[in-house]
């Protein structure tokens, strides 16, 4: 009995002794594995800004590499533990199936990224809208999401297969842009003298192009204003700069011309009997 016994515990240590140096080995390939796949990533993220490939590419390239790197590197971590390579093809077949079938929304992210970076409704550095509202400049197109980083710096991670099925506004595919100001003046003002004033003011800006000329339209007789469009194009850039200039110069330019900006009113007429 006494022998049993001591062979028992002869052999637990041995079994202990060898899965204990598995574990520091596992331990030790987790380590190195996972420091070697972000060097790896690394050099892809150079060699690509060297040869200066998309950013968008490069981005999903990036993402969809380390994940695939790091599955590699957990897979040799099993079978390291002395789990059989058989064992962990037939659970991986399992899990893939019930992984699909629960994370189908997820796989629909990556088909989208990769609609993404085939068709190109956008790409980094483009300011676009979503079909939601959502407003900002691309910063990184991922595998299951693309990073948005809106005008007032929040950051949003918008699913790629929403995205890559609803519509898309891209503010910067083109290159020039053409602005419309609404701006009302009173009945009794001279309109020639407003598109007169108006056009000016467009005239003096630089930032506003020759062709398409611009064109000042009387659009409508409101309940308390003659209402002009004030219509010229810029270049992107110059979008809401131009803008926000141009509005402030007719706000002090009319007044000096008799031009009165009018207000909502209403005239009572009182009848005596």
């Amino acid at each position: 009995m006494e022998m049993t016994l001591d062979s028992l515990v002869t052999m637990l240590g041995e079994v202990l002794a060898s899965f204990g140096m598995r574990l520091i080995a596992a331990i030790a390939i987790w380590v190195i594995g996972f420091w070697i796949v972000k060097k790896v990533v690394a050099s892809l993220s150079f060699g690509m800004k060297k040869h200066d490939v998309d950013p968008s590419l490069a981005s999903f390239s990036q993402s969809f590499l380390s994940i695939t790197l790091k599955v590699f590197v957990i897979i040799i971590i099993l079978a390291t533990l002395g789990v059989q390579m058989t064992s962990i093809v037939a659970v991986l077949g399992a899990a893939s199936l019930a992984i699909g079938m629960a994370l189908s929304g997820t796989l629909q992210n990556v088909a989208g990224g990769m609609v993404i970076l085939l068709f190109k409704p956008f790409k980094v550095g483009d300011a676009i809208v979503t079909a939601d509202g959502k407003m900002g400049i691309v910063k990184k197109i991922m595998i299951f999401t693309t990073e948005l980083h809106t005008f007032d710096n929040q950051v949003l991670f918008l699913p790629n297969g929403a995205l890559s099925n609803g519509v898309i506004t891209n503010l910067s595919q083109g290159k020039n842009r053409r602005t419309d100001l609404t701006v009302g003046i009173s009945y009794g003002d001279d309109v020639e003298k407003a598109r007169s004033v108006a056009m000016k003011i467009l005239s003096k800006d630089k930032r506003v192009l020759k062709n398409p000329a611009p064109e000042i339209i009387l659009t409508s007789l409101d309940d308390s204003a003659v209402t002009l469009i004030v219509r010229y194009w810029t270049k992107y850039e110059d979008l809401l700069p131009a803008q926000a200039e141009i509005l402030e110069t007719i706000y002090k330019e009319f007044p000096k011309n008799k031009l009165h900006f009018p207000f909502p009113q209403m005239d009572v007429h009182v009848k005596k009997n």
